[in-house]
């Protein structure tokens, strides 16, 4: 019975995606080496901050539609808690992932916590830190606007960015990130942008929230594949875990092509739409990346050129709404 008894913990183990999180806080001491200033700016992952600005391009544009006049300093404001909450996301992902051991082995960019550069608990206070400020922001937001209800959508998005990878059954270990991703970096971002703007949502602010929310999703899958390996073997089981390298690199050119299709029928009504033919040749350049790669690390540069893309069909789109 003893020796039964001293074998329990193992089962606690599988419990936990992609490892056990008691070997970060075990009573042993761990090496630490001190991390600099660029590996912070590093873990903040800035290059997918143009997923937060693209949202607000388009949510801007669409409430020109609606009222001529623009509202600067609600945008603005916008664009802030888009990003509080994608970096605070980023640190969050840095913490929750390090501590179970998915880190353990990376292609990409090297991480704080599962680098051991930093101690989990100063990653998880500058986290939470960054979701205070977008808190904070969306409060004035509400206060500015009168708009109420949109504190319990501030709540939801702050408990989306957590559960991504924290928590005892975080989402995006079991093929449900694109879902949320779509959901909050398309929808609610855009329309909530047109809405806090202008209290109308345009059907043109529906359409851009679906292209913004596909670009979203075809970084996630760029990111996904790169790390589908590591995965696996993490026992994080994402969409591309699941449905395998050809079905992803599929999935991937649907969503980054599909948004174009949107554009395409836009500038039935706004000519200046016709321009998106720009940006699509950032985002046939990422498909041909993710077709055509021989070393995963190839894929970062193609979830930075989608990411780019991104923004650059968001500016566009804002051009063809605003003129």
């Amino acid at each position: 019975m003893a020796a039964q008894s001293r074998k329990r913990p193992n089962t606690a183990k599988k419990r936990h995606p992609g490892g056990n999180p008691r070997k970060a806080k075990s009573g042993a001491p761990q090496a630490v080496t001190p991390a600099t200033a660029r590996d912070w700016i590093a873990a903040a992952r800035l290059r997918t901050l143009p997923l937060a600005i693209t949202p607000v391009l388009i949510g801007t544009g669409a409430a020109t539609l609606v009222d001529d006049q623009l509202h600067g300093v609600i945008a603005l404001a916008c664009l802030a808690v888009a990003f509080a909450l994608q970096i605070g996301v980023n640190y969050a992902n840095d913490y929750s992932d390090g501590i179970r051991g998915t880190d353990d082995v990376r292609v990409g960019p090297g991480r704080l916590t599962g680098g051991k550069k930093a101690k989990p608990r100063t990653v998880l206070i500058v986290a939470l830190s960054f979701f205070a400020l977008a808190a904070v922001i969306g409060l004035a937001l509400v206060i500015r606007t009168g708009q109420w209800w949109l504190l319990l959508v501030g709540v939801v998005c702050i408990g989306a960015a957590w559960f991504y990878t924290g928590g005892k059954r975080p989402y995006g270990y079991n093929a449900m990130g694109e879902v949320f991703v779509f959901v909050f970096f398309g929808l609610v971002a855009t329309l909530g942008t047109t809405w806090l703007q202008v209290l109308s949502l345009p059907q043109e602010a529906w359409f851009g929230a679906v292209a913004a929310g596909l670009l979203a999703c075809a970084v996630l899958l760029a990111n996904n594949l790169r790390d589908i390996d590591q995965d696996r073997l993490a026992g994080k089981r994402t969409l591309s875990v699941l449905i395998g390298r050809r079905a992803t690199q599929v999935l991937f050119t649907v969503f980054v092509l599909a948004p174009f299709g949107i554009a395409a029928f836009l500038a039935l009504v706004y000519p200046v739409a016709w321009l998106e033919g720009v940006p699509l040749l950032g985002g046939l350049a990422a498909i041909l990346i993710v077709w055509t790669y021989r070393a995963p690390r190839e894929l970062i540069t193609a979830l930075q050129v989608t990411s780019f893309t991104s923004v650059a069909y968001g500016a566009v789109l804002f051009g063809a709404f605003a003129v």
